[in-house]
């Protein structure tokens, strides 16, 4: 007798399972996941059931749940939450970083050593993009340096964020002269890719942060937070745990920057505006 082979696209996720993931997700990671997103998450999920080999989703809550599905917890949140980014995204935050804020803490506050945190910097477009106009203001201004960190939930993101290398019609938004000087181009036509130049690479980390940790495990003095398009998917009291805790490491008179679609109205941060979605820690 010829047995049909499973097929984990038809597995279905009851209201019941969706609700034990849902509320585990915020409560462990601080995203909401409304019944809305049920046929969402059912989908993304799949991909799971198909990699273990679990036919139903019932068995997959149970193995998430179990004391063997730690390492399962992080697989998941990797294809849960979203990865969208640019180079150059929302350009206006690098425009002022470039004419402002370098300006003023090395010219004015004659500071040499800059050091930034991109917060939530998904597969590494943001900090490398800070990078290179970090470098521009580097050449410019003899003696001036940084260093940049990233961090992110998904370790799917951050293994390529780590590897910088893009297709090439993803670097299409970064101005001529700056390719020229921190892309390397594939030799491969067919499936033409870039990466970013080792001098940009080195001055970039990447490390696993999840923003509903008591403790961050960072430096506290960072001059600069970038945390960009990253708190719309949180409520506004994880809003305001979050931002307070990223203040923490950020030292006084430091620069934050949201996205242009989130706001600290309403909220208890310590943080003063300076213009739109551009703060200072107080």
């Amino acid at each position: 007798m010829e047995i049909n082979p499973v097929s984990y696209y038809d597995a279905k996720l009851s209201a019941a399972d969706f609700v034990k993931l849902s509320n585990f997700i915020y409560k462990q990671y601080g995203i909401k996941m409304p019944e809305a997103k049920h046929i969402m998450l059912q989908s993304r999920l799949q991909k799971r059931l198909r990699a273990l080999q679990i036919p139903t989703f019932s068995e997959y809550v149970d193995f998430v749940f179990s004391p063997r599905g730690s390492d399962e917890v992080i697989h998941m949140m990797d294809v849960v939450s979203t990865n969208k980014t640019d180079f150059f995204r929302e350009n206006q935050h690098f425009e002022f970083l470039l004419d402002t804020v370098l300006p003023e803490l090395f010219d004015v506050h004659h500071q040499n050593f800059v050091r930034v945190w991109s917060a939530g910097c998904s597969s590494g477009e943001e900090p490398y993009t800070i990078a290179m106009v970090m470098s521009e203001f580097g050449l410019k201004s003899r003696g001036f340096d940084f260093q940049i960190m990233g961090s992110d939930l998904s370790t799917i993101v951050l293994e390529k964020a780590v590897q910088a290398i893009y297709p090439e019609e993803h670097a299409e938004v970064i101005p001529y002269d700056l390719k020229k000087k921190y892309l390397l181009r594939s030799k491969d036509r067919l499936k033409p890719t870039v990466r970013m130049a080792p001098e940009i690479r080195r001055k970039v980390s990447f490390t696993r942060q999840n923003f509903m940790d008591d403790v961050f495990d960072a430096p506290t003095n960072f001059d600069i937070i970038f945390c960009r398009n990253m708190l719309i998917y949180f409520d506004r009291k994880t809003q305001e745990s979050v931002i307070n805790k990223l203040c923490r490491h950020l030292r006084p008179g430091g620069f934050f920057f949201l996205g242009h679609s989130e706001s600290v109205t309403g909220i208890d941060v310590p943080l003063q505006q300076i213009k739109p979605t551009v703060f200072r820690r107080i």
